[in-house]
């Protein structure tokens, strides 16, 4: 297959299928005329899209947790418990380390030593070795809506099986699963296997099933900018919604000041919304999601509450269709199934509480969205006008050149000439700004937010801002101020 923005045929789809069925063996037990069948089935409020576009229109947010353990009977006895105990509106499955590169024959080591230790010793659920057999049986035995929750490069395979069982919705794309995730993979290759999982997609709606598709916001979850991030999650969106996506919740990760964090999420998705309809997708549904704050957490429980409620309360004051909770164990490793809960349950109460309340439109506000919104059209015109308007041939040259660049990224294909540091209010601004094609105006309001903290705290702007704001949540505080001799 040649890479370029358009959406496969048929045969382009069946003939790359067989392919993808034959990488493991659980891939032969994936019927697709039957799997539409049994999607068909699924009630509304078991399909993820359908509930999204509820909430939506009632103007409520719901929660949803990350979870994931190697066993059947442990991740049913996992997602139960978080549905009854912590309330949780939408169900994960987060996909465990192996499957995540492709490893299958690892993961069918971790199993098979996860049921002689009577735990999991995989971080997460292997969807493919259990097949669609087993992703059904965590299906029937719950409640609410699944997602495949994961950060594969390559996820195809994954896709078939989960969505053949019922998962109506897939996280993830080929560009935020892939420089946020792996050195070595190309771009140029994710974003094909992803427009195949998208095109996957794209043959369930034609029959009459709907699938949530979300790319992933927070990228490294490390002082990412909103416009890095929104540009990115435009350029999926814009990606998925060509090869016939319906239902896209386009995301952000809370980078704690609250005006740019709802500023950020309302620029998403009016903008999101403004290039899918002018480049004549108009029949998207567009939701969005708010991931509670990805970056390092104070260890004690106490403390944790306070940063899991603040990233609640942003997602209700932003309007945001969901929010994904952490947990008070996020310092310590992976949370057990009362400490997951118990996030869900601040993150629920906040909600309650907040239900209905918006931000206002302030002077302040204001600015914030325009200003995120005119970074964020810099990079994506940019990306069109290199690829000749071919979004995704632009974008694998586009993060060649640094028009994107992420921050703290591992992938070998990211440019990382591109530096964040907070200003003396909290917000991220972009303190170098590498070969990203900025406006010498925005370049100015940038170098002028960093300026006003440099003098506020009596030092230069330099890079020891960006390190000090790295480890200052975990410390207790939002900005990374320097320790008074």
């Amino acid at each position: 297959m040649e890479l370029r923005n358009k959406k496969w045929t048929n045969e382009e789809f069946f003939e790359v299928r067989k392919e993808v069925l034959s990488q493991w063996p659980t891939g032969k037990d994936v019927d697709l005329e039957e799997a539409i069948e049994y999607n068909k089935k699924i009630p509304d409020h078991k399909n993820f899209a359908k509930k999204l576009i509820k909430a939506k229109e009632e103007g409520i947010t719901l929660a949803q947790p990350r979870a994931g353990v190697a066993l059947i009977d442990k991740h049913i006895e996992l997602l139960n418990f978080l549905e009854t105990e912590g309330g949780a509106d939408l169900l994960p499955s987060t996909i465990d380390s192996y499957t995540r590169q492709n490893r299958y024959d690892e993961c069918e080591i971790g199993i098979k030593e996860s049921m002689s230790e009577g735990r999991s010793l995989l971080n997460g659920f292997p969807g493919v070795n259990h097949g669609v057999k087993g992703c059904r049986q965590v299906f029937e035995a719950i409640n609410n809506p699944l997602e495949s929750r994961h950060g594969t490069p390559d996820g195809r395979l994954l896709a078939e099986i989960t969505h053949a069982s019922g998962w109506t919705s897939n996280e993830g794309g080929g560009i935020s699963y892939n420089i946020p995730y792996a050195k070595n993979a190309t771009l140029g290759k994710t974003i094909l296997d992803w427009q195949y999982c998208d095109r996957l997609v794209g043959f369930y709606e034609e029959q009459g099933v709907s699938i949530n598709r979300e790319p992933f916001g927070p990228l490294t979850g490390t002082l990412v900018p909103p416009s890095t991030s929104n540009a990115i999650a435009i350029i999926e969106a814009l990606l998925a919604a060509e090869q016939g996506v319906k239902n896209l919740t386009v995301g952000y990760g809370q980078c704690g000041n609250l005006i740019q964090d709802v500023a950020a999420i309302r620029a998403l998705e009016e903008q999101c919304d403004e290039y899918l309809k002018a480049s004549g997708y108009k029949d998207i549904y567009l939701t969005t999601v708010l991931h509670q704050w990805m970056g390092g957490f104070p260890a004690d429980e106490a403390k944790a509450f306070g940063v899991i409620s603040t990233g609640a309360a942003t997602a209700a004051l932003a309007g945001a269709t969901k929010v994904i909770v952490k947990t008070t164990h996020e310092a310590i490793g992976i949370p057990t199934k009362e400490a997951n809960a118990q996030g869900i349950k601040a993150t629920k109460m906040t909600l309650n509480l907040l239900r209905g309340q918006r931000l206002p439109m302030s002077q302040e506000l204001k600015t914030e969205i325009e200003v995120i919104k005119a970074e964020t059209k810099c990079m994506i015109d940019k990306i069109y006008e290199i690829g000749k308007g071919d979004l995704a041939i632009g974008s694998v040259k586009g993060f060649a050149m640094g028009i994107i660049d992420v921050p703290f990224a591992p992938s070998k294909f990211n440019a990382g000439k591109m530096m964040p540091a907070r200003d003396n209010n909290g917000a991220i601004r972009y303190l170098k700004f590498g070969n990203i094609p900025f406006t010498q105006e925005l370049i100015n309001f940038n170098m002028k937010k960093l300026q006003d903290r440099a003098k506020f705290e009596n030092r230069d702007v330099s890079f020891q801002m960006t390190i000090d704001d790295i480890f200052a949540v975990g410390k207790g505080v939002l900005i990374g101020r320097p320790e008074k001799k």
